[in-house]
């Protein structure tokens, strides 16, 4: 019986084809003549990733010397599956046969624009995926920013992306998000409603008469504040373009390191802005997932240097 060994690197799942020494002679000799449709190289990477067993005993010795009546086997497997490195690869919060949600680090692109095609997420997590399997795809269902970190869910399957895309709104039950912001704001919670547009520049900004534009709202809970800095707790109702960025600004407490919407300062060297929890009813399930991530040490670091 043939015997096996994670030294070997063989595992009882494996074939072994068994040959019978009928005439002394050495190894190596016996396998040219056993696997005669193989290379030469392929006959001698069976003893180099100890295959080959005479008697139940695992060698590599190329010159062994096989007496009559003795059993040579021959272990046919598939190697350990060993993912390769990706760059850049973000940390996986969650994944199923469904979806793979993701912790999209800030200045990442989330899908390709003209100017960039590879680096993003979209382009990362489907290489990820064809690791297991060069068929396997992958499928954008929302988007964030580029400058804005946080949670990030993708379909595995065509058939989930538009079940995902097409109940988005009401699947969704929370999307929550961290900011630091510049200064206080007068009241330290609150809703903020507007229709936002945008310019030919990809400003966007709140119309002054109401109907003008797409209507989104923001809610918004400051959790601490320091001497210039204030770290909210956000929720959107709908996820419209910049639409934080926007009712932050406009509200004159601009997100962290946003020059775009009026930033004076940035203490962390990016957006401070982070999708940090997202609740949703995945139907496959029956049930609401909930994926969150801790508020980033960055942001406290921050107000604890600026209360010094």
């Amino acid at each position: 019986m043939q015997k096996y060994s994670k030294k070997s690197g063989q595992s009882p799942e494996s074939k072994c084809t068994v040959y019978k020494v009928e005439e002394p002679m050495g190894l190596l000799d016996f396998l040219y003549k056993k696997m005669s449709g193989k290379s030469a190289n392929k006959v001698k990477s069976v003893l180099k990733y100890k295959l080959v067993s005479v008697d139940g005993k695992v060698t590599t010795q190329f010159n062994y010397p096989l007496q009559v009546g003795q059993e040579v086997s021959v272990a046919s497997y598939k190697p350990e599956y060993k993912p390769a490195v990706i760059a850049n690869m973000p940390e996986i919060i969650y994944e199923d046969e469904n979806i793979v949600v993701i912790d999209k680090p800030a200045g990442l692109l989330a899908i390709a624009t003209e100017d960039e095609k590879n680096e993003t997420a979209y382009h990362i997590m489907t290489e990820y995926v064809k690791l297991k399997n060069k068929n396997n795809r992958i499928y954008i269902v929302h988007r964030l920013d580029r400058d804005t970190s946080g949670i990030l869910l993708f379909a595995k399957n065509e058939e989930t992306k538009h079940m995902l895309q097409d109940n988005w709104d009401s699947l969704v039950k929370f999307r929550g998000y961290a900011a630091l912001l510049e200064g206080h704001p007068e009241e330290k919670s609150g809703r903020i409603e507007s229709w936002l547009r945008e310019t030919d520049s990809h400003f966007v900004f709140s119309a002054h008469t109401k109907g003008e534009g797409k209507y989104a709202v923001t809610n918004y809970e400051i959790k601490r504040e320091s001497n210039n800095y204030s770290l909210a707790a956000i929720n959107i109702e709908t996820g419209r373009k910049n639409q934080i960025r926007v009712h932050m600004s406009e509200m004159d407490c601009p997100i962290a390191g946003d020059k775009k919407y009026g930033a004076r300062t940035n203490p962390i060297h990016r957006l401070a802005l982070q999708a940090d929890m997202l609740a949703i009813e995945l139907p496959y399930l029956n049930e609401v997932k909930e994926f969150r991530l801790p508020v980033l040490k960055k942001f406290i670091q921050c107000l604890k240097n600026d209360e010094k």
